[in-house]
């Protein structure tokens, strides 16, 4: 039962919020107390897993099934987490937790805020838990609705716009899922996530393969997000209240690297190899469009939400290792690509909190605007030092190790791919320090010298990530082997195709 804890938690403090209670005070302490459980509940998840004996087979542990959900169309309850959704489980739970925290200070509509950032975490950890894949859809589509709501009224600039900017293109990629679920479906009669690469390959299938992988590819793409459909990701993070910011970039981003791996790869492993190429070029424009938008940004949250299309492309870099070399898959790229998924939850999420209390106490996010904040506002001077050293790949940070495996994994398949999109690096640090300079340590600007320093509350989630980032990048094995555990069976579908 902890996984139905770990997803109807969250739902269950927000009906709670919505029937029971009124006062914003309470409400808080009742989301922050949500948020903490939950949090527990995710370490418990994470070490459960870490010392469970694994069945190879299908990796998958705490697994929860009822057969009998919606037996006329053989839809299970089926739960169930391995090294690849384990450690994206704790990184749900943990910035949901810090997201929680960050928003003690929301004065509008206390009580519906409150009640949709619940509902969100539960919709996201539906999505990393279920092994149905109509369980997974609906959860999936559940997102966005909360976000929707959170944009909308308690973003800023154009949150509307931006809200359904975000809305349509998730909506569209959705359309597209749906279309593969259901030919998968009419060519198997399953929905078992578990189940159907092997039925896959041995069903007279009703639509072509590479049809149904390349509808799940685009609406993962979309989620990722891949250029040329990453526009509503800068404008979405821009308008978006900062925890909000905090869960988009931090976990929701990850559902559409964790739809590619687990779903688009695991299912179709030969077509996955058969485009690798496709996937290798749509990663480097990614990474280098990216970073040269970052280069050009002024606004500290848009400059943050640009950097996360070109960090994103490391996902699809590390994916399109699938390819293999010499008749061998090494599990190397997509073990980097899945660490970059958790480092980036953890880095990104740290760089939203810190832009948010720059603009909250500076009122502005417009970087010509701002500097010399380090005297006045040191502790998050700090903060902002950590997790702009480990966006760039500072040896040491979690950046660092993430990043190296995408690299090692891809330079064999793809050298010259792989070589450009080590170039973004020299961008990356070049944005990034020219940003902590200019804000932090450029020449003091006489109207923020009233500008304050974090309290001991703002402060903790701010510790909790720096921690994060740094154990990670001190001891990356905690975090690597799990997921090299969890690619397991998708290596030894890959290692089948590519030997026939």
């Amino acid at each position: 039962m902890l996984l139905s804890a770990i997803i109807f938690l969250p739902l269950a403090g927000a009906i709670f919020i919505l029937l029971g209670l009124n006062d914003p005070k309470k409400i808080r302490l009742w989301g922050v107390f949500i948020g903490f459980v939950e949090l527990v509940l995710g370490f418990l998840c994470f070490y459960l897993f870490q010392t469970a004996d694994i069945d190879l087979k299908d990796g998958m542990e705490l697994v929860e099934k009822y057969e009998n959900w919606i037996p006329v169309l053989n839809i299970q309850y089926h739960l169930g987490v391995d090294g690849l959704s384990a450690p994206l489980v704790l990184l749900t739970s943990l910035l949901g937790f810090c997201s929680i925290v960050a928003s003690l200070s929301i004065q509008l509509r206390v009580k519906e805020y409150f009640m949709w950032l619940l509902i969100l975490q539960s919709a996201v950890m539906g999505v990393f838990i279920s092994l149905d894949f109509v369980l997974f859809f609906i959860f999936w589509e559940l997102e966005l609705l909360p976000m929707y709501f959170l944009i909308s009224i308690w973003g800023s600039g154009r949150k509307e716009y931006s809200a359904m900017k975000f809305v349509i293109f998730t909506l569209l990629g959705s359309a597209f899922m749906l279309v593969s679920i259901l030919g998968l479906y009419f060519s198997t009669g399953s929905f078992s996530i578990i189940a159907l690469p092997e039925l896959v390959s041995e069903a007279k299938l009703f639509m072509p393969t590479g049809t149904m992988f390349a509808f799940l590819f685009l609406a993962f793409a979309v989620k990722l997000p891949v250029w040329p459909v990453h526009t509503w990701l800068p404008d979405a993070h821009t308008d978006a209240p900062t925890a909000v910011s905090v869960m988009l970039a931090g976990v929701l981003l990850k559902m559409g690297g964790y739809g590619m791996i687990r779903l688009a790869v695991g299912i179709f492993p030969g077509e996955a190899q058969e485009w690798a190429w496709v996937i290798a070029t749509l990663a480097v424009i990614s990474v280098l469009y990216g970073a040269v938008c970052t280069v050009r940004q002024t606004d500290l949250k848009r400059l943050v939400a640009f950097s996360s299309v070109s960090h994103m492309g490391y996902v699809l870099l590390g994916i399109s290792s699938v390819v293999g070399v010499g008749g061998s898959v090494s599990s190397v790229g997509l073990t980097g690509a899945a660490m970059q998924m958790f480092t980036h939850g953890t880095i990104t999420g740290l760089l939203f909190l810190v832009v948010g209390l720059i603009y909250d106490k500076a009122h502005t996010r417009h970087i010509p605007d701002l500097g010399g904040l380090a005297s006045n506002m040191p502790f998050v001077g700090a903060a902002f030092l950590v997790a702009g050293l480990a966006s760039l790949g500072l040896p040491g940070t979690s950046g660092f190790i993430a990043e190296l495996l995408v690299f090692l994994g891809t330079f064999e398949v793809w050298p010259v791919i792989t070589t450009l999109s080590v170039f973004a690096i020299v961008l990356t640090a070049g944005y990034i320090l020219w940003m902590i300079q200019r804000t932090f340590f450029g020449p003091a600007i006489s109207r923020l010298d009233e500008v304050g320093d974090v309290t001991l509350v703002q402060a903790v989630p701010l510790v909790i990530l720096v921690v994060s980032i740094m154990v990670v990048g001190l001891y990356p094995s905690i975090i690597s082997d799990a997921f090299t555990l969890g690619l397991e069976p998708i290596m030894e579908s890959l290692q089948t195709g590519t030997r026939s």
